[in-house]
């Protein structure tokens, strides 16, 4: 299928083909007829891309901040290849679509195929939506009504918080599509409506709905609102303009009365000013998107629906009353609608978005024959395609295209000469961005069918983590080597099931990425360790940072808790470091998501590992400190190495952070092609893996 991306990079335009995914079982798949390009959010993306490095740094100067923090930490070189690397990938654009339904997810009752349907979904010939983030379209709304839904949703939404009551004397600062509707749906609600804006053909428009209109000069509109109100001062103000500046937040506060209401539905500058909402007691509140629901993955992702009798209105809900507007024609839209044009000249909507002339809605129309049949998972040709003229025993397949997969592991694969052949993902965007640059032959959105490809001799695994465990079963009962990206599982059951499977076929090579034992520093410090008699004592403190709430890493079920997600890697370092089997291991929790394990090992060896996530985040992340028969050495964020008792050694410095990614990677493509032994012995994957689990589990539950 075709999608319209955008690079952040340059803000470059592109109609790329997508292979496309199957829904999930509380999604649908719609087959897209027309869709909206928005003339706020859109072009102010493009414009981002577009603009040169120093002005992207002056429109995100919390970003800034943080760069230099990790410039403090990993070093310019490692931050800059981060930067580089998420501002060079793809975006898609696009959030008001409508079309047919042509598949529904398991757990989908209310909608059927051919049912006609607007959605939230991007620019694509065919979009996978969250079911509660579409709604069936009414036979009495046309297509064109329609397509504006969600930019209605989006103004109803910020009405919903001005809790607006019959007679009251309302403005809109900012008549985009937004601010239009808006003025529709506060008429709809038997208020009267000043709308504000320098553009005299919104202001036109806005008075064919019934507003009455005005200029946004400051002192004309406030003498303007005040005779609107009948001298009493506005009762509500909803701002739809999208500029840095803080004028319309000051204006709106002048011109309301004593407890009057401002919502903010579009972007603006927020220095306010306090005398203005001090003396009249005023209320602010910023909209968040079309309603409750938006951004709660147990309402997107898992279809948890609100319950009405406590969330009246929820982002569907808003979607079905803006077309139950449409339907009884209280809501206009044709007149919004300026310019068409046909998915293939994409980029020339686009020019004329960005070119300052005057325009509101603008449509892309798509070829819509029957419901498509082939609306299923597909592979999509790269025409990077390379003859291998003998069998190479590393073709790979790498499942998911995330943030580690593109940035570290497919780049260190290719680096190390591995044939690649098929990238899968779920979303077929991210494949064929990141297939095509890196040079892949195909793209692909069907798990499955790449790991039973007889021509893959490697199945790479970088996806979620509760889906390793099904995919490392499935590649290694396939007959293939796995390298999959740590954790190895998330249970003791899915983990007795991998050894099962692995022990089943001991011809199969199974590689944890485990990479901190093959970063030169560690590999420095096992040397000096090495003839040094007696325990070693391995601390370990990670500065780990906190996430976001509700972040899946922290889900038990999807991202398994931090100490399995990513404390793993800890304990398979000290394990390496010492060279003997953990025979004890045991916890303590701290805040959310923050412990303490402590390791006992076989030869009277002891490691600690102190994973926090309430440090300053300029203090460096990782840091090992290794005691043994009256030696010191300490690692610092893999990047300098000191030592303390050593008659030839006392430090040794990296230009730049490596924490042996490359190397381990470069290894296990190596051990599979000349059949040697696992660079990591299947008896150490399976410990560390178990003790991880049985830590997590151990753990006291995150408050």
């Amino acid at each position: 299928m075709k999608q319209v991306i955008a690079n952040l990079k340059d803000g470059h335009i592109d109609l790329i083909d997508v292979p496309t995914s199957r829904p999930g079982s509380c999604e649908v798949l719609i087959q897209t007829k027309a869709t909206l390009i928005s003339s706020g959010t859109e072009r102010m993306l493009i414009e981002f891309g577009r603009a040169g490095w120093l002005d992207k740094a002056r429109q995100q100067p919390d970003k800034v901040r943080l760069l230099l923090d990790k410039i403090r930490t990993d070093g310019l070189l490692a931050t800059w290849d981060t930067v580089r690397s998420r501002i060079d990938q793809p975006l898609a654009l696009g959030y008001c679509q409508i079309g047919r339904v042509c598949e529904v997810g398991a757990k989908v009752m209310d909608l059927a195929l051919g049912d006609r349907v607007v959605s939230n979904g991007p620019h694509a010939e065919f979009v996978r939506v969250p079911r509660h983030l579409c709604a069936r379209i009414p036979p009495e709304v046309t297509d064109d009504e329609a397509v504006f839904t969600i930019p209605a949703a989006i103004g109803l939404q910020g009405i919903r918080l001005v809790e607006p009551t019959l007679g009251e004397s309302v403005v809109v600062i900012g008549l985009g599509l937004i601010g239009l509707l808006t003025v529709q749906i506060f008429l709809a609600n038997g208020c009267r409506v000043l709308g504000l804006d320098p553009d005299p053909e919104r202001l036109a428009l806005a008075e064919v709905f019934g507003a009455e209109v005005g200029s946004p000069d400051p002192e004309g509109s406030l003498a303007q609102a005040l005779e609107f109100s009948s001298g009493r001062g506005i009762d509500a103000v909803i701002i739809a303009a999208s500029t840095p500046d803080s004028g319309p937040m000051h204006l709106a506060a002048r011109m309301c009365r004593k407890r009057g209401r401002i919502v903010l539905v579009g972007v603006t500058g927020l220095e306010l000013s306090r005398s203005d909402f001090y003396e009249k007691e005023l209320s602010f509140r910023v909209s968040c998107s079309y309603g409750p629901g938006r951004y709660d993955p147990a309402y997107e992702i898992d279809g948890q629906d609100y319950p009405m009798g406590f969330v009246r209105w929820t982002a569907q809900r808003n979607f079905e009353a803006v077309l139950g507007l449409m339907a009884t024609k209280r809501l206009a839209c044709a007149r919004l609608i300026s310019h068409r044009f046909p998915l293939d000249e994409v980029r020339t909507a686009y020019d004329r978005l960005t070119s300052g002339e005057p325009q509101l809605g603008l449509i892309l129309e798509y070829p819509c024959p029957e419901i498509a049949a082939t609306a299923t998972p597909c592979t999509l040709s790269t025409g990077h395609a390379v003859p291998h003229l003998t069998p190479s025993g590393d073709r790979l397949a790498v499942l998911g295209a995330g943030n580690y997969g593109r940035r570290i592991l497919i780049p260190a694969f290719r680096r190390a000469g591995g044939h690649l052949v098929r990238l899968v993902s779920s979303g077929g965007m991210s494949a064929a961005h990141i297939g095509h640059k890196m040079g892949f032959e195909e793209v692909s959105t069907d798990t499955e069918a790449a790991i039973r490809d007889p021509g893959i001799d490697v199945v790479v695994i970088a996806t979620r983590h509760h889906l390793h465990a099904r995919e490392v079963i499935l590649a290694l009962q396939a007959g293939k080597h796995v390298f999959c990206e740590k954790p190895l599982c998330l249970t003791l059951t899915e983990l007795e099931s991998i050894e099962t499977a692995i022990r089943a076929r001991p011809d199969r090579l199974l590689m944890v990425g485990f990479n901190r034992r093959f970063a030169p520093l560690v590999r420095e410090i096992s040397k000096r360790l090495s003839g040094l008699v007696g325990p070693r004592h391995c601390i370990v403190t990670v500065n780990a940072g906190r996430l976001e709430p509700g972040h899946w890493a922290e889900d038990p079920e999807i991202g398994g808790g931090r100490i399995v997600g990513e404390a793993c890697h800890f304990i398979d370092l000290i394990r390496f470091l010492v060279g003997a089997p953990i025979t004890r291991a045991h916890g303590l929790a701290g805040g959310r998501g923050e412990a303490t394990l402590h390791l006992g090992f076989a030869d009277g060896s002891t490691g600690t590992v102190h994973y926090l996530t309430h440090g300053h985040r300029s203090f460096p992340k990782e840091r090992l400190e290794v005691f043994c028969a009256g030696r010191v050495l300490e690692l610092d964020n893999f990047c300098r190495l000191r030592g303390w008792g050593f008659r030839a050694f006392r430090t040794r410095r990296l230009w730049r952070q490596d924490k042996g990614q490359k190397t381990c990677v470069a290894t296990f493509l190596e051990t599979v092609r000349q059949g040697l032994p696992s660079p990591i012995p299947l008896e150490e994957i399976l410990e560390v893996s178990r003790i991880s689990i049985e830590l997590q589990k151990t753990l006291r539950p995150d408050p």
